[in-house]
């Protein structure tokens, strides 16, 4: 019994002495901060982020945010919290104020890699998904090697297979800097970066030294190739799709104007602004939402997609019967009118709710991107697109299984035969133009997501829409939908080369040149058309 209680009194003494040995090598590095000498600084991250003390975290992070404050004096270090409040960093109890002599401990550029690093490895075991690959990926850019048993350590107990991939190339990128890896894991870990394939990757591959085996810098030119072909090849993709989604606009500005100018053969100037009172209808029924309903401004569009509709297309009935059925068969009088009465509109919204952009939000469901492949998503152009499709969708079953778009279709080939048969064509015309007044309001809706409402919104689409219905097709809704696609995928490629300014004159020229040849556009309509 005397040895046994001997021994326990021994184990004691032992653990008495440890505890202190491991907190004061916590202390002291702490207090290393205060010493404002980089060499001290870089051996306290590395004992701070190491000792699994629950202030090491909240320490390094506070160091890269520029809110570890040191007091040269005293010797000690405070941490400063984003809400203002201050603790000791050692002991971790507030404090009421930090001294006027305090400052924040100063970081290189290598001691700011190496926090990353330490900040990196600290929330690479975090409970959180979402923390857990942030961690990989602060470690994959700083590569620091000192974060490699923590990597090592955390991918073999990550379960999550995102996190695992993560891990991996984490690991792949310290392992191709550490400068006594193997050949053969050197030559892994550019398979595993090669394989990530993005533009990180191709700056880490870039980046590796001269001094690498001929094997693994060989490996690395062609990782790099690879890259940069697959980058290109994404890049094209990125401009298809920003082609689909400026396509999608246009063809939404466009289908209105294709409806009256082919029915009607009316050159109305003032199409746009039947855009802007659709934008307008928008912002108005989100200001009625915020003020009365704010729980409902997820359904705000959705409210302001039927009543832009009715807003426009009554106006354009309006505009129809009271100035355009005076002036068929007189273009050049109709164009001026219609220009005239755009000035007249855009000067009314301005009385209305004043010269400057108004506010119009995004509802929750079309916030936000999603990545695929290698290109971004953004979920308002994604729904435009799909809105934008609907709309063509429903306008060509009307045409084809109504009996009002079975009259247009038949106003559209032979006005005299149509009205010889019956149809009452002065009927006919003021729906149409209502209809594509109608139409260019719902545009406006799905304008106002993307881009300013003000006055002069419509003024943005109106030659692009004029564009758009003349190299598709006077009149012919696919000719349109093509026409639209073709001009804004165009458009996007041709930005990055040519600028903004001449890829839209280039846009022009080309359609200048095509007509020539084509004069009715790509989808020319057919029919008995005896008054052409």
């Amino acid at each position: 019994m005397l040895d046994r209680f001997r021994t326990f009194a021994l184990a004691l003494l032992l653990t008495a002495y440890a505890v202190p040995a491991f907190a004061g090598a916590f202390e002291d590095a702490v207090a290393k901060f205060a010493n404002d000498d980089f060499s001290d600084t870089e051996e306290a991250i590395g004992v701070v982020a190491s000792s699994g003390n629950p202030l090491a975290h909240p320490i390094i992070s506070a160091l890269q945010d520029g809110r570890l404050m040191a007091d040269p004096d005293s010797k000690k270090v405070y941490v400063t919290g984003t809400d203002g409040k201050s603790i000791d960093a050692i002991t971790g109890e507030a404090v009421a104020s930090v001294p006027d002599s305090a400052s924040a401990v100063r970081l290189n550029n290598r001691l700011r890699r190496g926090v990353e690093a330490a900040v990196g490895g600290l929330t690479l075991l975090s409970p959180d998904l979402a923390t857990r690959l942030q961690a990989a990926q602060s470690v994959f850019k700083s590569h620091e090697e000192a974060a490699l048993p923590v990597v090592e350590s955390a991918l073999a107990k990550e379960t999550n297979k995102a996190a695992k991939t993560a891990l991996g190339e984490a690991r792949a990128a310290i392992i191709l800097f550490k400068s006594d890896a193997s050949e053969q894991d050197k030559l892994e870990a550019v398979a595993t970066i090669k394989a990530r394939g993005d533009q990180e990757a191709l700056a880490l591959l870039t980046g590796i030294g001269g001094d690498q085996p001929a094997t693994v810098s060989k490996a690395a030119a062609s990782a790099i190739s690879s890259i940069q072909s697959s980058l290109a090849m994404w890049s094209g993709v990125q401009n298809a799709w920003y082609g689909l989604s400026l396509g999608s606009v246009l063809l939404l500005a466009a289908i209105g104007l294709a409806i009256t100018f082919g029915v009607m053969g009316v050159i109305n100037m003032a199409h746009g602004e039947m855009v802007m009172l659709g934008a307008y209808t928008t912002f108005v029924v989100q200001e009625v939402i915020r003020t009365s309903y704010p729980g409902a401004f997820d359904y705000s569009l959705l409210i302001a997609v039927p009543l832009a509709f009715l807003v426009a297309g009554g106006v354009g009935v309006l505009i129809e019967r009271s100035i355009i059925r005076f002036l068929y068969g007189r273009p050049l009088e109709t164009l001026l009118a219609t220009w005239g009465l755009s000035l007249v509109l855009q000067q009314a919204v301005r009385t209305l709710f004043g010269p400057t952009n108004r506010e119009v939000g995004a509802p929750s469901w079309m916030s936000g991107a999603f990545e695929l492949g290698q290109i971004t998503v953004t979920y308002n152009r994604l729904w435009i697109l799909c809105f934008t499709l609907a709309v063509f969708a429903i306008l060509l079953a009307m045409l084809r299984y109504t009996a009002l778009g079975l009259e247009m279709r038949a106003v559209t080939q032979n006005r005299r035969m149509a009205a010889s048969m019956g149809i009452a064509t002065s009927r006919v015309d003021a729906l149409t133009f209502g209809l594509g007044s109608g139409i260019a309001g719902i545009a406006g809706v799905a304008l106002s997501q993307i881009d300013n409402v003000s006055p002069n919104l419509g003024q943005s689409y109106i030659i692009d829409s004029f564009m758009v219905v003349v190299f598709g097709g006077v009149g012919n809704l696919w000719g349109t939908l093509v026409g639209a696609l073709s001009l804004g995928i165009a458009n996007k490629f041709l930005e990055p080369v040519a600028g903004a300014v001449l890829g839209k004159i280039a846009i022009l020229v080309l359609i200048i040149l095509f007509i020539q040849k084509r004069p009715r556009g790509l989808f020319a309509l057919k029919g008995r058309a005896v008054e052409a």
